[in-house]
């Protein structure tokens, strides 16, 4: 039986949302989707990018996998490439301005590459999609015995610059990139606390967009 919960929450959207933006929805059917903004995210339930964003329907190009990773460029590997299918769609077809590649708090992805758990299936399709971060683990140095919490904030921001230096491995976004007509951004969200973290492209530090203290941790600056 289809889920009680999904039926009531379309019917409060067909009633409320829907009404109130039809006309919207009808322009986006009948001239197709121009986002100029496409966010790399994390299939993690709790970090919805159209929510967090407060994003009006057609705006943002969203993809989520585990732990948001953009792989590296490699159209010669026999394997399946739905992220890069999609990042070749968002640049190529739909031209975005801008590509934000969204890390998040209490990340499942990250915590199972750190801990090296035991695979959920025979499969392990978790960890081989997560053994793509190694560099970025790499970059971090030995893991200390008693840096658990801290180590794996520190790994959740370095993939996302790892996925940032990945981003420019696809000639498509390198060329824009360097012509200015195409933008990479990192960032942060901090599941209890709802800070956002945005990544100065300058100094590489992960900055709040919002008033108030920096968290220290997130003012690594990850190379």
């Amino acid at each position: 039986m289809f889920p009680e919960r999904l039926t009531g929450g379309y019917r409060t959207f067909l009633e409320g949302r829907f009404a109130s933006e039809r006309s919207r929805y009808e322009a986006l059917a009948n001239a197709g989707q121009k986002p100029e903004i496409m966010v790399i995210g994390c299939v993690d339930s709790r970090v919805s990018p159209e929510v967090i964003f407060d994003a009006a329907p057609g705006e943002l190009l969203v993809v989520r996998n585990v732990a948001n990773l953009v792989p590296p460029y490699e159209p010669d590997r026999d394997s399946q490439h739905g992220t890069s299918a999609a990042l070749e769609f968002g640049v190529q077809a739909l031209r975005v301005k801008h590509i934000v590649v969204l890390g998040h708090a209490f990340c499942g992805g990250i915590r199972a590459f750190a801990d090296d758990r035991e695979p959920l299936s025979p499969g392990d399709f978790i960890g081989r999609w997560m053994s793509q971060i190694a560099p970025a683990a790499e970059s971090l140095g030995p893991r200390a015995k008693d840096d658990g919490a801290a180590y794996l904030r520190r790994l959740e921001f370095a993939s996302v610059e790892l996925s940032l230096k990945n981003l420019m491995t696809f000639p498509c976004v390198r060329i824009l990139v360097e012509r200015g007509k195409l933008e990479l951004h990192g960032a942060y969200f901090g599941v209890a606390t709802g800070r956002l973290l945005v990544r100065d492209p300058e100094t590489g530090r992960f900055e709040p967009v919002a008033d108030g203290e920096p968290d220290p941790l997130s003012m690594i600056r990850c190379t």
